[in-house]
This record gives structure tokens, C-alpha cells and sequence, in this order.
């Protein structure tokens, strides 16, 4: 079997058995409900190295063959909890140690962040296939059928998101449709895929902050079985208070977005592609409002004073983002904004809500390139003038009020970069030795 074949089978057959599919592995047993809740349970932590307690297990044959699990929680310090777990397995398939299922369907889980990653490096998929299924296989489509209500993942900062999901499978694991949305928004934010033919290609539509987000995606099996998956989408209409809100989220620019997105990863498993996902998209907005900053009276007040908002009539620029272990970075690059009163350019980083970068202004009647710094977080940006163009900006002040001022700021800042002193961080900096 190839690599991809090995990851595809031992990744499904350890899903679906600890979603509820393991309880399969003792009904040639026909064990008491005691007795399948311990065999899952010693199988589980078996293949895992972390505990799973099980409140209640029930299985019968008729009129349809069904496995119910309750209330399981893994033994960790925060626990990864089920509500409930219903397996609806084929009969036919029992008898032969096939692992094939018409339904899974799982309600009120709880997913820990922290927890999850728990099992990363100790849970190798094919070593817990073979220690869950032990001497099952899967049939060719081994699951038809997941459906997920009320999954709540719990991120790096406590805060919880509520899913739903609905997954049917074609042979190989590919999803012949699915549908995912988060639960409880408003407006709605709802994914939908639907498989064209037989090829590994998607049609995907995606509902969220009042618009769409639509396109196609792809996925190949590159040589030794990895695999590699790209999309191209198109943002239309999408307003961003919409689209933030609905994953808990603020944000200090209002409008609508419209672009093209395209969407790469690769790895030898589902885990690793998560992780390694990136993004790149070209926006505009038109209109767009900046939150609590008004950049002509910064300007004018060399940073002193900017409360208030700006309205541009576009911003355009790109977003790229990058999965990793700290967290997703964004980065704005090529950012411009041109409003009646000014024109502004620039870029920042986003990790984990801090908020770093830099801008430069110009007014209409002629001051250009006034610089500024960002800082702070999303919550409370903060927008400054660096040191040198701080003394430049008060020289200005002294010689001509106003917009001598923002004169003097972008002097400054010229001086600054004459004497190597445009970063103020560099200096914090300890020389680098030579190698």
C-alpha cells in the first residue's frame, strides 16, 4: 500500500473509531453495555496513552443494528468531552469484520485546545488503527454519513465556537458533499462543497457577513504520498463587521470586501496540512471606515491627538496568512487608502491580536509622507510617531504651527534614517556576534 493509501486508511479507521466506530470491534462478543464501554475505553487509551472514560454504552440490533456512547471525557487535566455518540453500523458488514457505516452522529463535544494537542507525537495513526480495529477493516467506503452538532472548539484565548457539520464520503475518503456552519450566527457563516464527477475537484460556496465567497478546490497526491491541496476564491460583497463577528472577532476597518483569495497546503496528513495552511488575498473596500483614528488630525497634531474615524473612499491591498504553532499571522503589505482630505500607505502584522507596522500620510495640499508607527493590539491600536520624527515634528511646531508641524515630522524622520536610527527596536538589540 502507498503512503497516502496507508495515512488515508489508518487516519479513517482511528477517526471513526473514536468517534463511536470502535464500539464495532466487540460485537462478535455480543458483550453486556459494562463491557463495551471498558473494551472501547482499554482500546482507546491503548492506542492514545491517554485515558477516556465513558458514562454510558448501549447497543442493539433491532430494528436497526445502533451503538449509543455517552457522556465520554478523555482523563486530562481539561478534558476533551462527548455529550453523546450514535453509530448506526451495516449489518452485513458485522459479520465479515467490515468496518462499514451508514451514520455517525456526534452531539455536544468539547474541544480543549490545549487538549488536543495533547495527543500530537503520540497518537501515530497507524499504530492506533491497529490497536483499535485489531483485526477489522475498513469496507471501501467505510463511512457514508458524519454528521456533527454542537462541536465547540475552544481556542489559545478560552474562547469557545459552536459548529455544525454535515459529511458525506465517496470511496478513497473524499467528501462527495459537506456542508459546515457556525452555529447560532448571524448572518449566517456556512460553507458548503460539492464534488465534481469522480475527480478530486470541489465547487465551494461559502456564506458569510452577508456576501460570498466562492470558488474551486483541488487536491493531488504528490510523489511518496503527500498530499497538496490549492483553491482559488472570490470575495464579493463580504461586509467585514459581518465576517469577524461571526468568529468572535473585532476588527477596526468597515466595509465590504471584494477580491481574489488563493489557498495552498501540504503534508503527509490532515494535521499537518491544517497546520501549514496559507492564504493569500488581493481586497478592495469601498467604502471604508477606519475606526477610532482620524488621520488628518494626527497628522495635523503630529500623533498627539487621533480620536475620531476616517472614511476612504477605497483601501485596497493584500492579506497573506500562515498557520503555525504560535498562531496565524496575517500580514497587510501594499496597503493604500485615498479619502477626499488624504492618501495613505503602508503595512502591519497581526499575531495573536498585537498589532505592529508602519504608515505614511500625505494631505492634499502638499505634506507628504508624514510616518507613523502601529502598535497595541486589535483592541486598542495605537498609531505614533517614531522618535526622530517626534523632535522633527516639534521643531516644525516651533517654526511654523499646524502643518509646519507634519513638515517637521517628515524631516525628522529623514534625519533619522541619515544617522541609522529609523528602527527604534534595533538599538534594543544586542549586536549580533560575527561567524
Amino acid at each position: 500500500m502507498t503512503r497516502a493509501g496507508r495515512w488515508i486508511t489508518g487516519t479513517a479507521v482511528a477517526v471513526l473509531l473514536l468517534l463511536g466506530g470502535l464500539a464495532l470491534l466487540a460485537w462478535r462478543l455480543l458483550p453486556s453495555d459494562e463491557a463495551l464501554a471498558a473494551e472501547i475505553g482499554q482500546r482507546f487509551e491503548k492506542a492514545s496513552g491517554i485515558g477516556l472514560r465513558i458514562g454510558g454504552a448501549h447497543w442493539s440490533l433491532r430494528p436497526i443494528p445502533v451503538v449509543v456512547l455517552s457522556d465520554l471525557a478523555t482523563v486530562q487535566e481539561r478534558p476533551i468531552t462527548v455529550r453523546r455518540v450514535v453509530v448506526r453500523p451495516q449489518l452485513a458488514a458485522l459479520w465479515n469484520r467490515r468496518i462499514a457505516i451508514d451514520a455517525v452522529e456526534i452531539e455536544g463535544a468539547v474541544l480543549p485546545r490545549t487538549s488536543v494537542r495533547a495527543f500530537r507525537g503520540r497518537w501515530q495513526w497507524s499504530d492506533a488503527a491497529t490497536a483499535l480495529a485489531g483485526a477489522w477493516s475498513p469496507a471501501e467506503v467505510a463511512l457514508e454519513h458524519l454528521r456533527l452538532r454542537d462541536v465547540t472548539w475552544i481556542d489559545r484565548r478560552d474562547i469557545g465556537l459552536a459548529y455544525d457539520a454535515d459529511l458525506r464520503f465517496d470511496r478513497g475518503w473524499r467528501p462527495r458533499e459537506a456542508e459546515v456552519s457556525r452555529r447560532g450566527a448571524s448572518p449566517a457563516a456556512r460553507m458548503r462543497v460539492e464534488r465534481e464527477g469522480e475527480q478530486d475537484r470541489w465547487r465551494v460556496k461559502i456564506d458569510v457577513g452577508g456576501g460570498s465567497w466562492n470558488g474551486d478546490a483541488a487536491l493531488r497526491v504528490l510523489d511518496q504520498g503527500r498530499m497538496r491541496l490549492t483553491a482559488q476564491l472570490s470575495p464579493k460583497g463580504v461586509d467585514i463587521a459581518g465576517l469577524v463577528g461571526a468568529f468572535a472577532r473585532r476588527n477596526v476597518v468597515e466595509g465590504r470586501i471584494d477580491g481574489q483569495t488563493e489557498l495552498e497546503t501540504e503534508g503527509d496528513n490532515l494535521g499537518e496540512m491544517v497546520r501549514r495552511l496559507h492564504t493569500r488575498t488581493r481586497f478592495t473596500v469601498k467604502p471604508a471606515t477606519l475606526k477610532g483614528f482620524d488621520l488628518a488630525k494626527a497628522v495635523s497634531t503630529a500623533g498627539a491627538d487621533r480620536s475620531g474615524q476616517t472614511v476612504f473612499d477605497d483601501l485596497t491591498g493584500t492579506l497573506d496568512t500562515q498557520s503555525g504553532d504560535d498562531g496565524i499571522v496575517l500580514r497587510y503589505t501594499g496597503l493604500q487608502a485615498r479619502s477626499g482630505l488624504l492618501t495613505a500607505s503602508g503595512s502591519a502584522t497581526v499575531l495573536n491580536r498585537r498589532l505592529s507596522g508602519e504608515a505614511a500620510i500625505d494631505l492634499v495640499d502638499g505634506v507628504v509622507g508624514v510616518p507613523f508607527k502601529l502598535a497595541g493590539t486589535l483592541d486598542e491600536p495605537q498609531l505614533s510617531l517614531t522618535g526622530g520624527a517626534l523632535a522633527g515634528a516639534a521643531v516644525g511646531t516651533a517654526v511654523l504651527p499646524g502643518v509646519g508641524t507634519a513638515i517637521g515630522a517628515r524631516i525628522g524622520q529623514q534625519v533619522e534614517k541619515l544617522f541609522g536610527g529609523e528602527d527604534e527596536e534595533k538599538e534594543k538589540k544586542p549586536p549580533q556576534k560575527p561567524r
